[in-house]
């Protein structure tokens, strides 16, 4: 993909590669928002504005090379397209999300945030995420994503205050499985091992876990399935209530590409657009 680094923004000039409705709206991250037609973006304590130009996106930002590797710009999304095109199913979500980028998360905050998105919806998921950061503050008054340490300091009544509601309890005791260096070393694992690892963890389900396993590790033999995704299989493959079963078998059958595939069937099917 073209692009070009310069010392305060990025400058996107392939725009079927990169769009960022499609890559901040299909279901993977929660720390974004839309302010007069320009996303912003703030992983962790990062921040970034994208602006669209006639011919070109601009990634407004200080943190240059943080948002190179976070949108996963060295990556071909051409050739992926190009592989996943041979399977019909995916024909028209690949026109419909042609600029879908699957990001390159913080382990802690993909753990966090996807055991908050359990059972919730998106606009309820990023009020509880934003009450956390407006909680914590940095040394400039910006909002950030809370440390560890920090999160371990609180008891379960905070996280009740800030509306995790009965996830709270799952956080409170999460904090005391792992750390971020023990999520970082799990990271050597094959991914049914760490899918083990995730699943033994407080609030983490089989759908919770894969998305941390493709959201967080980068993990693209996995294939998260939930409600929309359940919806599209029983509606183009064969009437299935299993979930588990389901996920075995897009896995074995898009295998290593199974996280990009679940990204574009994801986004067509919660659009309501109808397939041919």
């Amino acid at each position: 993909m073209k692009y070009e680094k310069l010392d305060d923004r990025i400058i996107i000039f392939d725009k079927k590669q990169f769009n960022p409705k499609h890559i901040l709206e299909c279901g993977q991250i929660f720390c974004y928002r839309l302010n007069n037609d320009v996303y912003e973006v703030f992983p962790q304590n990062n921040f970034c504005k994208i602006v669209e130009k006639p011919d070109c996106y601009e990634i407004l930002t200080k943190q240059v090379s943080y948002f190179e590797n976070f949108f996963d710009l060295k990556t071909d999304y051409d050739l992926i397209k190009k592989s996943l095109s041979s399977f019909k199913i995916l024909e028209e979500p690949l026109k419909f999300g042609y600029g879908i980028r699957i990001l390159k998360q913080n382990l802690f905050e993909t753990l966090i945030s996807f055991i908050i998105s359990a059972n919730n919806n998106i606009k309820r998921i990023k009020l509880i995420l934003n009450n956390l950061r407006s909680f914590f503050k940095n040394e400039n008054g910006g909002e950030f994503f809370p440390t560890y340490d920090q999160f371990l300091s609180k008891d379960i009544e905070f996280y009740k205050k800030i509306g995790c509601g009965y996830r709270a309890g799952y956080i409170y005791k999460v904090l005391r499985q792992i750390s971020p260096s023990l999520l970082e070393n799990w990271s050597t694992l094959e991914t049914s091992q760490l899918r083990n690892k995730l699943i033994s963890l407080a609030g983490v389900g089989p759908k919770v876990a894969d998305c941390i396993l493709l959201f967080g590790y980068g993990k693209k033999d996995v294939f998260p399935v939930d409600t929309w995704i359940y919806q599209m299989y029983n509606q183009f493959y064969s009437k299935l209530e299993n979930r588990e079963q389901i996920r075995k078998n897009l896995v074995l059958e898009f295998g290593t590409l199974s996280g990009y595939a679940q990204q574009y069937l994801f986004y067509f099917q919660r659009s309501g657009e109808k397939t041919q």
